[in-house]
């Protein structure tokens, strides 16, 4: 799938890790570092702007690398890129740990996942079919 993208940044493109990776590391494009407090929050410009096509989303995802070792991740994950926004890509990071941390120009702060998407037609009804489940909600199947 070809997607356009216009860099504005001073770094590569974003890009695959593996071989299989699903997401996209996407970098930050500072002038100069960010530090972040303990649970403070700040938008993070990357530099890049996209065209999806129609039934398309990017979504935004934390790296695991930077949560597990310095409580970094996304105030709103995932979030949403939609086909028709054209604006530049911004990342809105959050610090849970105790400790500042130092976000770098070029670091990769998230993940990008491009995935397909269908539309939703709304048919009001009286009645659902019945489940198993039916409405056992969160934590319904216990502890073991």
């Amino acid at each position: 799938m070809k997607v356009k993208i216009i860099n504005k940044s001073k770094h590569a493109l974003p890009g695959y890790e593996t071989l299989y990776s699903a997401g996209m590391d996407v970098r930050a494009n500072l002038d100069a570092p960010v530090t972040l407090s303990s649970l403070e929050r700040t938008l993070v410009p990357t530099g890049l702007f996209i065209e999806l096509p129609i039934g398309f989303e990017a979504q935004i995802r934390p790296r695991s690398g930077l949560a597990v070792k310095h409580g970094i991740s996304l105030v709103n994950t995932p979030g949403t890129i939609d086909a028709d926004y054209r604006g530049e890509i911004k990342i809105i990071l959050v610090n849970l740990s105790a400790t500042p941390f130092v976000v770098n120009d070029g670091e990769r702060i998230c993940q990008m996942v491009v995935a397909k998407h269908e539309r939703v037609e709304w048919e009001e009804t009286g009645e659902l079919n019945a489940t198993l489940r039916g409405a056992g909600g969160l934590g319904h199947t216990g502890d073991k």
